[in-house]
Order: C-alpha cells, then structure tokens, then sequence
C-alpha cells in the first residue's frame, strides 16, 4: 500500500483506468484509488461473521482478516459493520457506533497493513433485515422484543417475509438519523485506520429498500421516482464524503437486480453512477439479489460480471463478485475490462491463500510472506 498520487478534491474521483489493448492490465496488476494503490487486483468481500460482541471486533475478526492479508489479497474488506444498534442484522454484527468500538478495529488493520494489503470496512444498516438470529440458531428470521429484539426500520412498513419483524416507516427524524449515523461511523473507520469504506446499498437492507420499487412505497421526497428512491443513499454518500479523507476511497455496493418482474435492473444504475462520481465515489462493488425473499435468481460461474461491465461503462470502476473461482476467469474478468477489481467471498472463505496459488498458476509474482517463503 502505497500513496504515490496527489489527492483528488473530495467531491472528485479519477476516472475509470484506461484499458490499453496492447498491455491490458491483469489481475497482479496494482490498482490506484486516490492515494491507495492496492498491490493486486483481488480483493476480500465483506462476509458477516456474526461473532461480535456489543459490536466489537474479537480474535476471529482478527485472525478471519488477517489471515486473508498473508493470503495475499490487495485489499481486504471487513463485514457488514452496523452504523446504529437498530441497524444490526443480528446481535453479533460488528458496529461502529461508539468510540468504543474502534480499537478493536484498529488492531485488526494495523496487522493487515503489516502483511501489506489494504483495509476496507462496509458500513451497514440492515433496515427490516434486522433483529434476526443468528445463522447457525436452531430459530430462525425474526428476534421479538422479550427476547431481546429491536424495532426495525425501513421505507415503508411492509416485512421482508412473513418470519421477519414488522418495520417502522422512517419520518423526517429517523432518516436524518440514519445520515447522521452514517457520516459518524465513517469518521470512526477513519479513526481505526481503514483505508476504503463502503457504502451497503445491496442485499435488501435499509439503502437497498429505499433504492427498489418492490420495498419503498412512499409519496415524499424519498420515494415515488428513481430520484427520490436514491435520494437517501446519496444523502448518506455526501455525509461520509464531508468526513472521510479526500485521499481515500470510497466504495458503494448495490444489487444491481432484483431478478423480479418491477424490481431493479442494471438499466437503473446506469443514470446513477455519474451522481455517484460526482459525490467521491471511486468504484461500485456490484452484486445483485436479496431484497425479495422469492426471487429466482440464476446463479452460475462469474453471473453478475455483465453488470460491471454495464456499470463501468457508465463512468466509475466496478467491482465484480459472485462465484469467481478460477485464477484464469478472475484474470479473464480483468483483462478484458469487465472490472477493476474482483471480490471473492466463499472461495476466500475455503481457501486464505488463494491469492498466493493464483499467482503461482497465473506466473505471477505473488506477495509471498517471507516466513512462508521455504513453501513457495
């Protein structure tokens, strides 16, 4: 991790990196962002963990990230992390809500920075996708309240499915507390020594709903029209932006479908995208799904790539994710300029040290640990 370039203003971002057909990058390629130069392009996806406490990071969180760091990932992004205790997916969600919450974190990149890879953290809030138990519970969907369970919130007052809360409609006050809530936990990551932060507009939680025709029925100002549907995430943007230093990255990751009939397509983010850039936002991370608990969606190798590549034609780097496995397809995925970066996530989880095994394959230099350099 290197900062070799003058940093752009705040509301700035570089534009998107030129493919030269004669040299086009590859996956060991670095990647510049602002300040950042990330040493490779693979990054780690968020993952939840779902073993915080109080929303603190523990030994796992430590040893889970820093293993993915002398791994050789360029960057690697820790979990959904809840701006606000109502904002948790479960009780075991990191957050970054208090001060308190900051050291814990701040261990974990430093040892991070040490392996020499990058830190980013998304910051979440799960809307009514919220006060759910644990994965591995043997209950599942919704926490009631003598159980110690939360209100929700979300766009409008419809659950997610039958098993999950009743969300409260967010008033005047509740949306000004999520910005508030937004822009605080970003000062915090800053705090902890993260190097990217990414905005959560993806997966059905709370900027998700508020983004799709299929979750937020209002008739003010922050529904009604694709402008007032994205009103609330670009509001959050441009709060993080006034904290978060000009010299860093900011990501934002969305689903860019629904995979219903009247939900979001990749066709709605295209208009997006430049109002994105025009606020600092540096890259999109691009996923897809889990805002409608009955979509069908048809999963296969490497089945969101295509809607990178729409969203990087429309001005911003992308980031693609979503069962790339293969040293070759996440290399292919790069070559080609499908996007910048490409996030792994179960691959990751089954094997730490692919990165590394990537590079071997791909005849590559790959950065090796020099405790482990007798294996390689």
């Amino acid at each position: 991790m290197t900062a070799t370039a003058s940093s752009p203003s705040a509301h700035e971002s570089p534009s998107a990196p030129s493919l030269d057909p004669a040299a086009p990058p590859s996956l060991f390629a670095p990647l510049q962002l602002r300040d950042l130069t990330l040493r490779n392009r693979i990054a780690v996806a968020p993952m939840c963990q779902y073993s915080a406490t109080d929303g603190l990071a523990t030994d796992w969180h430590l040893v889970h990230l820093g293993s993915r760091a002398v791994g050789g990932a360029g960057l690697v992004i820790a979990e959904a992390t809840a701006v606000s205790p109502e904002g948790r997916i479960t009780a075991g969600d990191l957050g970054l809500w208090t001060d308190e919450q900051i050291a814990p974190l701040r261990r974990i990149t430093d040892f991070i920075h040490e392996q020499g890879a990058a830190t980013g953290i998304q910051l979440a809030h799960a809307g009514r996708k919220a006060s759910t138990h644990l994965p591995w519970a043997e209950t599942h969907g919704e926490v009631p309240l003598a159980d110690g369970g939360w209100v929700t919130v979300a766009p409008s007052p419809e659950p997610f499915a039958a098993d999950y809360p009743q969300p409260v409609e967010l008033g005047p006050d509740g949306l000004r507390k999520v910005v508030d809530d937004f822009r605080a936990a970003a000062a915090r990551a800053d705090r902890a020594g993260f190097d990217v932060v990414e905005v959560h507009a993806a997966h059905g939680y709370l900027l998700h709903e508020f983004l799709s025709p299929v979750s937020n029925h209002r008739s003010d100002a922050y529904g009604g029209t694709p402008e007032g549907r994205a009103r609330l995430l670009l509001e959050v943007v441009g709060a993080i932006r006034e904290v978060w230093p000009a010299g860093k990255p900011v990501f934002v990751r969305v689903s860019a479908s629904d995979w219903v009939d009247g939900g979001l397509t990749s066709e709605d983010f295209v208009p997006l995208v430049p109002q994105l850039r025009a606020l600092g936002v540096d890259l999109v991370d691009v996923s897809s799904g889990g805002n409608v608990a009955t979509a069908q969606i048809p999963v296969g190798a490497g089945y969101q790539v295509p809607f990178a590549a729409q969203l990087r034609d429309a001005g911003l780097p992308t980031g693609a994710v979503g069962l790339i496995t293969a040293p070759a397809q996440a290399d292919h995925v790069i070559r080609t300029g499908q996007a910048d970066l490409v996030l792994l996530a179960r691959e990751l989880l089954r094997d730490p040290y692919w990165p590394l095994l990537a590079a071997r394959e791909l005849r590559a230099a790959g950065p090796v640990p020099v405790q482990y350099g007798r294996a390689w």
